[in-house]
């Protein structure tokens, strides 16, 4: 396992000289969100403060970190960075939103209010560059819409690689016509083209370092962000009955590190509305 060859050394390292850090988290959601529609919980109020996705210079991109944004605690930095995801607990007390699948991401670099309704190529700016998974090894694309949408209508990402090759494109990604600030305009159970939380990349790429461009393929009515998220761990909250509970280091052959500065989220794909529903949970974080 990363970090640790046996259970002794966690006990040596992190247990006997207090290297752990554990935090509690609380999101209660205003949105009407429908079944199968994924959605991100980073703007919705509670602990930690909402991180709104259009408060910067529209297509300019802009790193996201926990020391100027929030986001999830997880303890301050290490030097060396040797920072890793212990356990999660999460619950949610109202049955209509699940089960639910949760990601937890650090959230890396945002390209804030791409507008649907130009026509042709819309050029980012990239006056920053990822700070943290810098080749952009299994960093993925999200779409967030940031205002009411019509939908229906599709566009492409042009992007560059982890490999650092240019020019590289998504396929068509058909847009949720789910009016609902928050939600992925990506992801939709009924469309034949939609790709689910995560933007489809061209055959052979596993990771995105910039975004250059975004082409809507026809006018269409609504806002949002592309944002570069590394995912870290997932889980299922399955009922009101119990919280979920992992315990990475115990559970899986490999914990998941978290970088310094790292600001974590979650996405969530709800089986119902989570307007007024609280989801809350824990976090636990070592360190060696």
């Amino acid at each position: 396992m990363a970090g640790f060859t046996k259970i002794k050394d966690y006990v040596d390292t992190s247990v006997l000289n207090g290297a752990e850090r554990y935090y509690s988290w609380k999101k209660s959601p205003n949105q009407a969100t429908t079944q199968g529609i994924w959605f991100d919980l980073s703007m919705s109020p509670g602990n930690p403060i909402p991180k709104y996705w259009f408060d910067a210079t529209p297509l300019t991109a802009m790193n996201v970190a926990q020391s100027t944004d929030g986001g999830l605690m997880h303890g301050s930095n290490v030097t060396p960075s040797n920072k890793y995801l212990k356990e999660l607990m999460a619950m949610c007390v109202t049955a209509a939103p699940l089960p639910m699948p949760m990601i937890l991401c650090d959230y890396l670099l945002y390209y804030p209010t791409i507008d649907d309704s130009v026509s042709g190529a819309q050029t980012m700016i990239n006056n920053n560059v990822l700070t943290r998974y810098t080749s952009g090894a299994g960093v993925q694309m999200i779409a967030i819409s940031e205002a009411t949408r019509t939908g229906g209508q599709s566009f492409t990402v042009n992007y560059t690689n982890s490999s650092g090759t240019t020019n590289r494109n998504t396929p068509n990604i058909l847009e949720t016509g789910l009016a609902v600030t928050g939600s992925l305009i990506s992801s939709a159970q009924t469309s034949t083209y939609a790709a689910g939380p995560f933007l489809p990349l061209q055959a052979g790429d596993t990771g995105v370092r910039s975004v250059q461009s975004v082409t809507m393929n026809g006018p269409d009515v609504g806002l949002f962000a592309i944002v570069l998220v590394k995912p870290l761990a997932q889980f299922n909250i399955r009922g009101i009955d119990a919280p979920v509970e992992v315990d990475y280091l115990k559970d899986f052959p490999v914990i998941p590190q978290i970088t310094d500065d790292a600001f974590l989220s979650f996405l969530c794909c709800p089986q119902g509305s989570l307007s007024g529903v609280l989801i809350l949970g824990t976090i636990k974080t070592l360190f060696n």
